[in-house]
This record gives structure tokens, sequence and C-alpha cells, in this order.
């Protein structure tokens, strides 16, 4: 370690050569850990598909550059005897990025046994081009958190997302770029600990007014008085009548300047010049442009959190007191009131503000001229019932399989996967089929459904042996190795395991290229049944629409090839910056549909971007149009649809936390103009874009 001048401060591996960054009121104490700017990188560090280098400018750093794949990384190992961070709330690193490209990267910090999901933090941040980027994270040791049920807060760093961690047993902890679509490069400035000191010092209460909206900064459009919604609503009518619809569109939205195709009465999909398409009722070529969640349902929890507001009605006002509602079983960041309590959505108050007792229709009526004035042609995924049932627009929907018992042994974010193998499962199937086609079958407005969203088909390979014997995907699986095998001694030889018995089978830690290859086996059988049950009940109930997939976050590359082997349309959740044009390309031959995408920036009063971050609201446009390009470039994808119509509440969304500046529009009912002017005129090109003119 002689490139560092390094010190021991109360247990900590501490570098003195740069100054501390400004510090916040709550700010007690930090210290540098490793300053780069001699350009080396200690010697207990370790690299993953990863270069580096001494950084060739004058301020010195340590460059790095990130390989093509899936967790590319750097990582700095303790000494034998740990880390012991307890004096300390979080960590920081600061990087710059010498590219022409944006850059996502992510801090993680380690204790023994992590795994990316199990006993670490991580945290994650976006540099832009030519630009130097801070990212703090404060430790998630499980203590209550001052401003709970929120990922973004104001004044403070976020808490790490993952596990809870110790921090006196720090192992490692490393900087990495998920899942790159191309090599990246960034620079290593330097990483240091900081103190907190826990307190709201820095945050003066009450935070947030009687708008939802943040008080504490002032920005471009926010509203200030009750008067200024008729304004608004004055001015965006007048918005849509002035400016032309998108030219050369039929009456779905479809392409009515492009080829004339056979018109089947419902939407179906063709392969057109080397490229896939959705098909209207009519025969034209469409894009499914669409936008998901438009409804009025976002609500955030005021139960033991009301100092935090300027403003709430009496439970029992006329106007406003139906606003307030009783919410349980939150997924996360409720545990100080138990995952349940007392919530108000300030979307629906506004919505009353602006329209008054019709404001429900009113609202959904404003809906359909807002979306074709901003060029979008399908209202998408987790949008609300009126909204589809009243829609002149096309409109896809959504479900999912209740009843089926899951795989015991395994894992997932929002669930672990369901058990494809028990007997509940198709019938599950059948059920959500037949319930669907009731109400939307007879619709040739509605293009097809989604069943399910962002399952865990990580959690498989690893799950179904980790199960107990009597689980039906266990069954399956060991009924295909004994297919193989003559007996356990077999394939103990091949997997270099030493299971007693077919029972006493486990998943071995270091996987054979025998029991690699049998485990993506059976994933491939296991979602090729996943898939076909439900096709063949989509077909059976609604043969007119197309069965759109589950939605993948994670996707393991045998559910894919099954899901292209089945359903009409392959669906992904794809939060890039935009989409490689050769993504997928080597796995399928079918048409795909990206379920949600955004970007988000901090520059208009939220806290926290969402998981694809920007600069401010002119960079946030500029990836839009940037993405949709790639869409319709790409020769699989048939189209994307936006998560989601308006921003999450300041406060967080009761279920997670989530408090994403991912909307259209604010929680106001105002449009973000760069956003709508961006969208507009992208896709007014995507269907040349597409066709190659």
């Amino acid at each position: 370690m002689g490139v560092f001048s390094c010190v021991t401060v109360g247990g900590v591996l501490a570098a003195m050569a740069l100054a501390a960054p400004d510090p916040s009121p709550a700010l007690v104490r930090e210290e540098v850990l490793f300053d780069f700017s001699g350009g080396k990188a200690p010697e207990q560090t370790t690299l993953n598909a990863a270069k580096t280098r001494p950084a060739s400018r004058n301020e010195g750093g340590l460059e790095v550059c990130f390989g093509l794949v899936e967790w590319p990384h750097i990582m700095f190992n303790a000494p034998p005897e740990l880390w012991d961070w307890s004096a300390f709330s979080g960590i920081g690193v600061r990087v710059y990025n010498p590219t022409k490209d944006s850059v996502d990267f992510s801090l993680r910090l380690d204790n023994a046994g992590a795994d990316g999901w199990q006993a670490c933090n991580n945290a994650a941040a976006a540099v832009g081009p030519g630009r130097t980027q801070t990212l703090e994270m404060r430790f998630n040791t499980g203590e209550p958190e001052p401003l709970w049920g929120m990922r973004g807060v104001p004044k403070m760093p976020p808490r790490g997302e993952g596990a809870v961690i110790d921090p006196a047993k720090i192992t490692a902890f490393q900087v990495f770029v998920p899942r790159p679509q191309q090599e990246h490069t960034l620079i290593l400035e330097k990483v240091w600990l900081f103190g907190w000191d826990g307190s709201l010092a820095g945050i003066p209460m009450p935070f947030i007014n009687r708008f939802g909206q943040y008080m504490l900064e002032d920005w471009p459009g926010k509203l200030k008085d009750e008067k200024e919604f008729s304004e608004r609503a004055a001015a965006e009518r007048d918005a849509w009548e002035k400016a032309p619809m998108l030219p050369e569109r039929d009456r779905f939205g479809g392409w009515a300047g492009g080829p004339q195709l056979e018109g089947t009465g419902w939407f179906r999909t063709e392969k057109v010049n080397g490229k896939w398409w959705l098909v209207t009722p009519e025969g034209r070529l469409f894009l499914s442009i669409g936008m998901d969640c438009v409804g009025t349902w976002e609500v955030t929890f005021v139960e033991k959190r009301e100092p935090w507001f300027e403003w709430l009605p009496a439970a029992d006002d006329p106007d406003f007191g139906g606003f307030y509602g009783h919410n349980s079983g939150a997924h996360s960041m409720a545990d100080t009131i138990g995952g349940e309590g007392k919530t108000f959505s300030f979307y629906r108050a506004n919505l009353f503000r602006k329209y008054g007792p019709e404001w429900p229709e009113r609202w959904r009526d404003s809906v359909y001229p807002r979306l074709k004035h901003w060029g979008f042609n399908t209202i998408a995924n987790w949008s609300q019932g009126d909204v589809l049932e009243k829609s002149d627009m096309p409109y896809v929907v959504s479900s999912g399989l209740w009843g089926v018992p899951k795989i015991e042994g395994a894992r997932g974010y929002w669930a672990k996967m369901m058990d494809v193998y028990d007997d509940a499962f198709e019938t599950a199937a059948e059920k959500t089929a037949a319930d669907l086609a009731k109400s939307h079958g007879g619709n040739p407005l509605c293009i097809g459904y989604f069943v399910d969203n962002e399952l865990a088909w990580e959690g498989i390979k690893l799950g179904t042996l980790a199960s107990p014997p009597e689980q039906p995907a266990r069954k399956a699986l060991v009924a295909m190795l004994r297919e193989k095998y003559a007996d356990i001694a077999a394939l103990n030889a091949a997997w270099g395991t030493n299971a007693a018995d077919w029972d006493h089978l486990e998943s071995p830690g270091d996987k054979s290229a025998a029991a690699q290859a049998d485990l993506s086996e059976y994933l491939h059988r296991f979602a090729l049944r996943y898939f076909q049950t439900i096709q063949n009940a989509v077909r059976k109930h609604a043969p007119n629409q197309l069965y759109l997939g589950c939605r993948f976050a994670g996707a393991p590359d045998e559910a894919v090839r099954a899901a292209a082997e089945v359903v009409d349309v392959v669906s992904f959740n794809l939060y890039y910056r935009e989409i490689p044009r050769d993504k997928w390309t080597d796995l399928m031959d079918r048409p795909a549909i990206i379920g949600e995408f955004h970007f988000g920036a901090l520059d208009r009063g939220m806290f926290h971007t969402g998981l694809v971050r920007t600069k401010d609201q002119n960079e946030r446009a500029e990836s839009y149009a940037k993405y949709l390009r790639s869409v319709a470039e790409h020769p699989l994808f048939v189209g994307c649809h936006w998560f989601q119509y308006v921003d999450e509440p300041a406060t967080g969304r009761w279920f997670d936390g989530e408090n994403y500046n991912i909307g259209f529009l604010d929680a106001t009912d105002t449009p973000y103009p760069e956003l709508v002017e961006s969208a507009r005129k992208v896709h007014g090109e995507v269907y040349k874009i597409r066709f190659g003119e």
C-alpha cells in the first residue's frame, strides 16, 4: 500500500490526503478511507471482469474498465480481522466518468456470506459523461429510520438496500456496474466513511405542503396556489386543441401511412422486412407505445407521520375526508407501524381541487386526449378498471395466478416462485384466463394479456433441491435425474456430490459441468410447463387475443427460450438507458414488448430518481427519446410501456416506500413539459424509424 498515506483512526483505515466533503447539518464525522489520487489500488483488491490503471489526467485517480459480464466489479477486501465501522453511519464513493455515455454504477458493502442478496447493502447512482458523481449510502443496521417509508429522503444519504448488516464485521466493499450492455470506464477518486447523528436536525417539520409537494425548495412549475389548478387545466385543454394529432395514424394509433396488411378484426403479430410488428384489427402496422398505471390509487402512510405534513384534513371533512384509507400488508419500509396504518391520497385531493366533486369522471375523461396528444396509443399495465372500460384506445390487461403453493426452498424479491408441478397451478391458470376473457375477451381494443410480473426465475435451480422431498417441483427434478442416471452413485460421480439417496440430494456449491447442464435443462422444462399451461388457457378462453408473457425482470436464458417457444409476445421490464440492437436476437426470433421503463431526476422536488437516473428534466426527456429510438430500431420489439403515469408520493407509496420521479405528471396533475415535448417528437418518428424510411 505504498501509494497510500494511511493512518488508523478509531480502528478505521483512513487516508488523509483529501478534505472531507462539505458537511450537512446532521453530518457529525467523516474520514477518508482510500484516496486514489496516486492511481493505484490497494493490495487487497480483487477484480471481476475489470482492469485498472492510473488515470491519465492531472487530478489522478484509479481508472477502472468494467467488462461485458453481468456484474463486473472492483472489490476491496478487509484484512483478516475485518473492518469495524460501527463508529460510522455509512460509506461514500466519488467517481468521474471520462466517457461520452452515462454510466450506472453501484456500491455494495458486505458481511460474511454476502451474495448480492443476503448479508449486504447496495446503493446505486448514475454519472453523466464528463461529470463527477458522489454516491453515499447509510448502513442498514435494522435500527428504526427517522424518515421511514421513503426510499429517497431529503438532506441525508439513502439507507442501503438489502439485508441488515453489522458494520462491526465488514468483509469487503465493491464498486460495480450492474448488467452493462457495453464496456464502461470510471475513474475512482476516493472512498470515505461518514457519521450521522440519526436525527432530523437538517429537516424542519413539516416538509410536505397541502398539495403533497416538498416545502423546503422551489422549482419551475411548482404549484403554489389553488387557483392554478383551473388555470393549468384550461391551458392544457388549449394546447390539445392547438397542437395537431400525430399524422398518418389510424383510429387505433397504427401507421396509416404504412403498408396495408390483412385485417382480422383483432390485434396480431407479423414479421415485415425482418422486423416484428403488431398489426391493428384493420391491418395497419402498430408499435404499442403505452402508459402504465393510469390510475389515481397512489397513497402514502400518514400514520405516525402526521408532523411531516403541513395539512391533513379531519377524518369527517366532507370534501377531503374520503381520501383517507387504511392499508395493510406492506412489502417493506413500514416496520415502524407493523406494515399497516392510515393512508392519504394527495393526488386525489388535488384532483378534487382541480375538478370538483365530479373529479373521478372528469379526470378519467382527461386521460384519453392527454395520452393521444402526447403520442401514446396504448393504455398499459395496471391501469384503472374504468379507464379500460371506457377507453377508445387500445389497451392491455394484467392478472396473476393465486393460490398456487410456492417452491419452499426458493427465494425471490417479491415472492418465491410458484410450483408449476403442483396441481393447483393448472387450476389457477384456467381461472385467471377465464376471468380475463369474461371482462375483455370480446373487445377488439384489448391487445392481449400479461399474466404475472417479475417472477423469481433466479431462485428455481437452487431452490428446488433446497425444498423438502414432497415438493412437487423437487419430485419432477428428481424424476428427470433418475431417468438420466442409473442410481444416486452415478449422479454423485457426475455432480461431485455425496448424497446418501435421492431425498438428501442438494444443489452443490461448486457445480460440475454435468450439474450445470442438468439444472439448466430442468429450468427450461419448468419454464416451458409454466408458459404452455397459461398459453393453453388463454387460447381456450380468449382465442382472438395475445398472450404477452410474464414481464421478465431477471431473465435466465432457459426461461426466455421457453417463453419464445410458446407465447405470442415475450415481455421484459427493461430499466436500461437504451436497448442494444442485438439483445436476445441470439436466443429467439419472436416478437417482444417492454412492460416497464423509466427515467427520473431530482430537480423538481422529488427525493428519488427511480431505477434509471438522469441529471435533470432535460436529460430525462433526452433519455426518453433515445430509448424509444432504440426500441424502434430493434428487430424484435413491438412496443414499450412507460412506468408510470404520475409521480409516486413524495413520502413513499404505502406498499414499499418507492417515491420516484417517474411520472409524466407530478402530484398536482401537472405534466412535465420537457418530457411531453420530447415524447411527442419521437412518437411522431418511430414508425418511419422502424420501417427504415
